[in-house]
């Protein structure tokens, strides 16, 4: 078990910590929360960065890695909707685009395909976590700013959602016949 490896289990392990800081009525648990939430999302480029400088990319990794991000950021979406910060149709989308792909890929591997992430699914994941970030953070910075910019990035955060999906469907269509499988 390399170090990208451990920081790969540690976000996933963060997870029901980060909910119970969110979801418990505790004095200063959301912002509790959000620093969890942000730490965790931290980890995510730095496993990818040293398992690449230090040769150390694994199969485990390969898999793990992004189901720990959709774990995450599905965990503080079906909270944020459950405590009523957010709208449940913009969750729907991001959750339904994420395991729409997640499965595509498992198809596509099946039949030995591999569609790498591309450019835009990393704007799409950094979009997210910010408008998330932001979300739980927005008790903080509403009484300076007198806007709502976490919903404003996560409708952001959704454009790029479903532009990099219909771009994923694009590329695996031109390695494989999506009708075919």
């Amino acid at each position: 078990m390399n170090l990208p490896n451990k920081l790969t289990l540690g976000r996933i392990f963060l997870i029901p910590v980060f909910m119970f800081f969110l979801l418990v009525k505790i004095t200063y648990g959301k912002y509790l929360a959000a620093f969890i939430f942000i730490l965790a999302a931290s980890t995510d480029g730095l496993d990818g960065y040293i398992a690449r400088k230090r040769k150390q990319i694994t199969n485990f990794g390969k898999i793990m890695d992004p189901l720990a991000d959709k774990l995450l950021v599905t965990a503080a979406l079906v909270s944020l909707v459950q405590l009523g910060e957010i709208s449940a149709w913009p969750a729907f989308i991001i959750l339904g685009r994420e395991f729409a792909i997640t499965g595509l890929r498992s198809v596509a591997a099946a039949e030995g395909v591999v569609v790498s992430a591309s450019y835009l699914g990393k704007v799409k994941t950094v979009t997210q976590i910010i408008a998330i970030s932001l979300i739980l953070l927005e008790d903080f910075y509403i009484k300076y700013i007198n806007f709502p910019i976490g919903e404003a990035f996560l409708y952001i955060a959704l454009f790029f959602t479903i532009w990099s999906g219909v771009d994923y469907v694009r590329k695996l269509n031109t390695k494989i016949k999506i009708d075919d499988i």
